[in-house]
């Protein structure tokens, strides 16, 4: 890998990536491991290194995957609660794992730069266009063409465009503190996804709980809503949670996290292809997006291996954004209580037949069963809607 500023160091890049975050890096990783790409020179463009543990990546899969090496820690068990469930459940033959944000940038860059045909530069880009045959980058306010026709350009640079009187736009966002205890509370076996006790008012609210040992583990406090909060706010949630909920008392604060993930029906545009949030690969109506990206890159892989025309690369299935549309309709409307919803999918199912559901992965018979058990009135008022 070359460092470089710009004016860059070289032209005719076959794949530039604008933006060097999870969604260009498991397509890059994926390149690299192919052996298929050690001749073309590619370029990614990020506004800045990748030095903090900026993301906390939560998924779940049947058997290890591509970035199995640095799944930080695992769970056997799921816990859903409410004030009136709750639910420990065994996902086996599935796997509830983590990824911290700098084991992955580490991980991924200390490959990078055993490859001197991959170029990395820092800078802000805010406009991509093209002039014929050449591609022309606003980077930190100046105009950059690079030359020469034939380029692949992929995109995960998240803007919003224009609202009209049908999109949706909710934020998950979250803050999370790493903490630390004197005595032995958490039980590394289980996660807990979402427990909704605490107070629901500013929207759908619930705390995750990732255990990292018997005296350590990750809180976060995470609402559903269309703006943020105030710090001080997360930090009043993450402390009435920890004291009334966990009941302890005594801890210590290791480490801090702050995110916010587009919850949308926003189709995305632009000039080139895009990947990651920008490419629709946060699932809408729960925020989840590692697995979706690790599942298009391995499509986008095959693709550029194959040299098949990007243009015809598969989009997700009708069916599924009609229920991601459908649930959000419902969140950003307060036509039914988010936290009633998710706790009945679970109650109700299967956690195996939930999860597959959620990863886009079930058919359409296990789709209409489990469709069966949420509240009848809301949701076909809300498809109907949609339709």
């Amino acid at each position: 890998m070359i460092e470089s500023k710009f004016p860059f160091r070289g032209q005719g890049y076959d794949f530039i990536f604008l933006g060097a975050g999870c969604a260009s890096l498991s397509l890059v990783m994926r390149m690299i491991k192919s052996g298929k790409f050690a001749d073309k020179k590619i370029l990614l463009i990020d506004k800045e290194p990748k030095t903090k543990n900026d993301r906390t990546w939560c998924f779940w899969e049947t058997t290890p995957g591509f970035f199995e090496p640095i799944v930080y820690r695992q769970w056997e068990k799921i816990a859903v609660l409410n004030n009136d469930v709750s639910l420990s459940l065994e996902i086996a033959p599935y796997r509830y794992k983590m990824i911290r944000g700098i084991d992955f940038y580490d991980y991924c860059f200390r490959e990078i730069a055993k490859h001197n045909n991959i170029e990395i530069a820092y800078g802000t880009v805010t406009d991509v266009e093209y002039e014929k045959d050449d591609l022309v980058l606003t980077i930190d306010n100046t105009k950059h063409r690079l030359f020469g026709a034939g380029t692949e350009v992929f995109s995960s640079l998240y803007k919003p465009g224009e609202p009209d009187k049908k999109t949706i736009r909710l934020l998950q966002h979250f803050k999370g503190w790493l903490i630390e205890t004197n005595k032995q509370v958490f039980d590394p076996c289980q996660a807990t996804i979402m427990d909704f006790r605490v107070d629901q008012a500013k929207g759908t609210t619930f705390c995750y709980v990732l255990p990292l040992s018997p005296v350590s583990a990750l809180v976060e406090y995470t609402l559903f809503s269309p703006g943020l909060l105030s710090q001080e706010d997360y930090d009043k949630g993450l402390k009435n949670y920890i004291q009334s909920f966990l009941q302890i008392e005594d801890y210590t604060i290791k480490d801090t996290e702050f995110g916010s993930i587009p919850m949308t029906n926003e189709r995305f545009d632009g000039s080139a292809w895009m990947l990651g949030t920008a490419g629709g690969q946060t699932k809408a109506s729960s925020g989840y997006t590692f697995q979706f990206i690790q599942k298009k890159s391995d499509q986008l892989l095959d693709y550029l291996i194959r040299k098949k025309n990007l243009n015809y690369f598969p989009s997700v299935p009708k069916r599924f954004r009609f229920y991601d549309n459908t649930l959000l309709h419902i969140l950003y409307h307060n036509k039914y209580p988010g936290n009633k919803i998710f706790t009945r999918l679970f109650k109700k199912n299967k956690p195996q037949s939930v999860l597959k559901f959620l990863d886009n992965e079930s058919t359409l018979s296990e789709e209409l069963k489990i469709i069966s058990t949420l509240p009848t009135l809301p949701f076909l008022k809300a498809s109907i809607n949609q339709l």
